[in-house]
């Protein structure tokens, strides 16, 4: 089954304060997508709009064309991850595999799938530790193993790479383009945009609790004969963000450089050298046929 992630000019409020404003995206079935942004913008605001854990102001969030207001997705429909301190606190006596026996008797998993998912998670030579001497990187692999537990067919995962060192970074790069292949959709969320653009098939930039506009990052751009600009800095949702709200298209190529059209590169450098971001390279190009 192909299931789609559709948020749609999502809108939430908490009295005077807007958390997300008109948000709107779509995550495909097969894809990795990532919602990069820094803390504060909304991120963790729409993940649980998305799974029915808060009510949206206006606009929509649905999941296969349901929206869960009414009941939150259970683990074999969504699996999910928004705070690994809540999965950790209740079990901090219990072993890692007594942690995921109890969910998958609570939900009427096979106890089969204990042993798989420790295993997917790298967990399994250390499935008789005490969560409460879990290592945060740790806490983040058992709440994926969580997630993963009922075998759902969508992932979505609030900062799952938080606390994880290059070779577990590395590791869920490689688990989350896996899980994609299968024909899973596979949201993630996060503030590191190299780290998140490394294992993204696309990345959909956040600001100030609204979508950058222009902002939605591909692996790839169609040209379209006008002149382009290769721009590299390591804070690249910070510039996007920038671009975008001058006007400018921003995508990300493979090796984490930025092409930009619609702005000058002057204009670029103007943008960039007033908030304070760092530019390693800008560069006018021109595609021609």
């Amino acid at each position: 089954m192909v299931i789609m992630i559709e948020i749609r000019e999502l809108t939430k409020r908490y009295g005077d304060v807007t958390a997300v404003d008109g948000l709107s995206f779509t995550a495909a079935a097969g894809r990795v997508t990532g919602l990069l942004g820094p803390g504060g913008v909304g991120k963790t605001t729409t993940l649980q709009v998305l799974l029915g854990l808060d009510a949206p102001s206006a606009g929509s969030a649905a999941i296969g064309g349901r929206t869960y207001g009414d009941r939150p997705p259970g683990p074999r429909e969504v699996g999910s991850l928004l705070d690994t301190h809540a999965v950790y606190c209740p079990h901090v006596g219990n072993t890692a595999r007594e942690c995921l026996a109890g969910m998958a008797r609570r939900h009427g998993i096979p106890r089969r799938r204990v042993d798989e998912v420790l295993e997917l998670v790298g967990l399994a030579e250390v499935e008789q530790r005490r969560v409460g001497r879990f290592s945060l990187g740790m806490r983040q692999q058992l709440g994926i193993a969580c997630a993963l537990l009922g075998d759902p067919p969508v992932l979505v995962l609030d900062e799952p790479l938080n606390g994880l060192d290059q070779p577990r970074l590395a590791w869920a790069g490689d688990l989350f383009r896996r899980l994609a292949a299968e024909g899973r959709t596979v949201l993630l969320s996060g503030q590191l945009p190299a780290e998140l653009a490394a294992m993204a098939d696309e990345l959909v930039v956040l600001a100030r609790g609204e979508p950058a506009a222009g902002a939605r990052m591909a692996r790839t751009a169609g040209p379209d004969g006008g002149p382009r600009v290769s721009v590299r800095t390591p804070d690249v949702a910070v510039l996007t963000a920038l671009l975008a709200d001058e006007g400018a298209s921003v995508v990300l190529n493979p090796d984490k450089s930025l092409t930009v059209t619609g702005l000058s590169a002057q204009r670029i450098g103007d943008v960039a050298f007033l908030n304070v971001v760092p530019l390693h390279e800008l560069t006018t190009e021109r595609f021609t046929l």
